[in-house]
């Protein structure tokens, strides 16, 4: 949860959670994801899906395009960082692409380097809701908890 001064407070993850998922947390400004999975590449995965679920009921983006990209960073912070920022900038310019899953084939944690692929589709406004804008990602209290079920992050993204 998030206090007034918008710094989440990290707390144990509880035993019946599933394996992997994400949910939004309360900030003054902006939206906290949270996400987490059994391992770092469940865990960023999910924070991308959360990233797009905040701007459109992903239930209505069907899997009809494979979009491809990589990131790089000098830390796992900036990895993530990264990584976010390169999908917002495919929903943000043609095919404004949308995705309901992220697959990353690639994951090179020690030289901090991702290769990935997203499900989905062009976003069209007669088919998916127009839910809030993300205008940014942040460093603002990025945060990755590795834990006895795997990994936590906690990213604030600009809306």
């Amino acid at each position: 949860m998030v206090d007034e001064g918008g710094l989440g407070e990290y707390t144990k993850p509880s035993e019946s959670r599933s394996a992997r998922g994400y949910e939004y947390c309360d900030h003054p400004a902006d939206v906290q994801i949270h996400s987490w999975g059994s391992n770092l590449k469940e865990a960023f995965e999910e924070c991308c899906v959360g990233m797009f679920g905040y701007m459109t009921d992903i239930e209505t983006v069907e899997a009809r395009d494979t979009f491809g990209l990589s990131a790089e960073g000098h830390d796992l912070q900036s990895l993530l960082f990264q990584f976010l920022d390169e999908w917002l900038y495919a929903f943000s310019v043609e095919p404004f692409f949308i995705a309901n899953e992220i697959n990353i084939t690639e994951f090179d944690e020690e030289n901090f380097k991702i290769r990935c692929e997203g499900y989905g589709e062009p976003f069209d406004l007669q088919k998916h809701p127009q839910g809030t804008e993300v205008k940014a990602i942040t460093y603002s209290n990025l945060q990755i908890h590795k834990n006895s079920f795997g990994y936590d992050i906690f990213v604030i993204v600009d809306i």
